[in-house]
């Protein structure tokens, strides 16, 4: 059996790697090819993305597989969601794409719902609000009378509109559309009705594509460029997340995924969109996933409030193994947090924020290092056994188990945290789980792999997910009644 070499572009909101994975034998291997950082640009009061940077860095990731004589079957991209290019009738892209972090949507989403109703948002898209979704991103440019996007030809999100330098040609690939809040989940097409209060049609969007379909191949500029040749470039799961709960490697569907780093996102896959007035009511997201699937969801604040609250702590180790070994020990339930209070989403000291909820909250003042991480898990924990309950209320099917996969999956003592105050079995990886979901859709376009339960087998042979049984739940049930008792105040979820 030949050996086939996987090219995989991930991008975060501040890095971006590109990797290969290896099939050889039945048996896949990944490497980090190239690293490299991305800044925000700020520029005249906005915040842009430098997408020819972006652009470059691929190209320098293209070469260095090239000078190593690697021979390269295909190339897929996965990106953040929501933002996007808008090119002219020329094709080139008219300017640098906004960061959803531009704080130029803020007031815009509330504006646009007395056009149309939230409401009637929500049922035909099933997205969470917020406000730098697509959609809303879209009617800000419209309300501020933007020239590139009244000169627009095209609107391509992120991880198309790199494919199209790659290759010059175009696609809207599911999963990247379905987190702009413009898209029926049941068809994978944009509405009209949503975009015609700015003049928006949709034949601005290019030809849809599914993971798994071959975009074009690349431009015979990059193939000199690059030293390769005529390389497919294939539409992955374009969402990092989607590409991320491929990878889970669950044996049948009676599970929720926890996708874990700075943000937590916690779900279920299904076969059909999850619309009515508790998914509503809840803020839970129906964004696509491979093969037609949904990602039924919902975002936690993750691991973000422990990073923030380590960066201030000057006696704590740097090794994150023995961190939670030192903590290990830590008497816990002696505070709670609410991890997704609005306190903690924009703060200077995330220390003093989480001393200062457990102060007005009448506990306990969390002092040192370790108590206060130990607060932060045991709060993450509980969140997640919140949420979970959720999920089972709405999921069409039994929740047996919880895969947890990100970088959090590392976190030995959360995870056993996790798996008590839930009180199923908790399979732990991959980490990687961004980039071997990408590299498994690539496979599967070149035929090596069958479907996402075949990609699914091979994951769990290839990581060996590590797995937590639940321990003590009778305590961890009656400290979740202090959890809600102190978070009341937080309690619409």
């Amino acid at each position: 059996m030949r050996q086939y070499n996987f090219f995989a572009v991930d991008l975060g909101a501040t890095s971006g790697r590109t990797i290969i994975g290896t099939f050889s034998d039945g048996q896949l291997s990944m490497r980090v090819n190239t690293r490299f950082h991305h800044d925000i640009i700020h520029m005249q009061g906005h915040q842009y993305w430098d997408l020819l940077h972006l652009y470059q860095e691929i190209v320098k990731g293209l070469q260095k597989a090239a000078s190593e004589h690697i021979r390269l079957d295909s190339i897929g991209i996965d990106t953040w969601g929501v933002d996007f290019v808008l090119i002219g009738k020329d094709g080139m892209p008219l300017r640098s794409p906004y960061s959803y972090r531009d704080p130029h949507t803020e007031g815009m989403m509330d504006e646009y719902f007395k056009i149309i109703p939230a409401k009637q948002v929500y049922e035909a898209t099933g997205i969470q609000f917020m406000s730098f979704n697509t959609l809303f991103q879209l009617y800000t440019l419209w309300r501020h009378h933007d020239a590139a996007l009244a000169q627009a030809d095209k609107i391509l999100l992120l991880p198309d509109a790199l494919s199209y330098l790659l290759t010059g040609k175009m696609v809207t690939e599911r999963t990247i559309l379905s987190t702009s809040q413009m898209m029926d989940p049941s068809t994978g097409k944009v509405i009209p009705q949503l975009l015609q209060p700015m003049g928006i049609r949709e034949e601005q969007f290019a030809p849809y594509a599914q993971p798994g379909q071959q975009i074009g191949a690349l431009t015979p500029e990059l193939q000199q460029l690059t030293g390769l040749g005529a390389v497919p470039v294939v539409a992955v799961a374009g969402h990092d997340t989607a590409s991320a709960v491929a990878a889970v490697p669950a044996e049948d569907k009676e599970f929720a995924y926890l996708s874990s780093g700075t943000w937590s996102l916690m779900g279920i896959e299904t076969l059909q969109p999850i619309i009515n007035e508790k998914s509503y009511e809840e803020n839970f997201t129906n964004e696509g996933g491979i093969e037609g699937t949904t990602r039924f969801l919902k975002n936690i604040c993750g691991m973000w409030l422990f990073e923030r609250c380590r960066a201030e702590w000057s006696d704590a180790p740097d090794d994150y193994d023995q961190f939670y070994a030192n903590i290990e020990g830590t008497p816990g339930f002696h505070s709670f947090i609410y991890p997704d209070a609005p306190e903690f989403a924009h703060t200077d000291s995330m220390v003093s924020a989480i001393q200062t909820y457990c102060r007005e909250t009448g506990q306990p003042v969390p002092d040192g290092y370790k108590a206060i991480a130990r607060c932060i898990f045991d709060s993450l924990a509980m969140r997640y056994r919140q949420v979970f309950h959720l999920l089972e209320t709405m999921a069409p099917f039994a929740l047996r188990r919880l895969h947890i996969i990100g970088g959090g999956s590392q976190n030995y003592l959360l995870n056993q945290f996790t798996a008590n105050a839930l009180g199923v079995d908790v399979y732990a990886g991959p980490q990687e789980a961004t980039a071997t979901g990408n590299i498994m859709m690539q496979a599967k376009a070149c035929g090596l792999v069958k479907d996402v339960w075949e990609m699914r087998s091979m994951i769990r042979h290839l990581v060996q997910p590590r797995l937590y049984k639940p321990q003590d739940t009778g305590q961890w049930a009656a400290a979740y009644d202090q959890y809600l008792k102190v978070t009341s105040k937080n309690q619409k979820h």
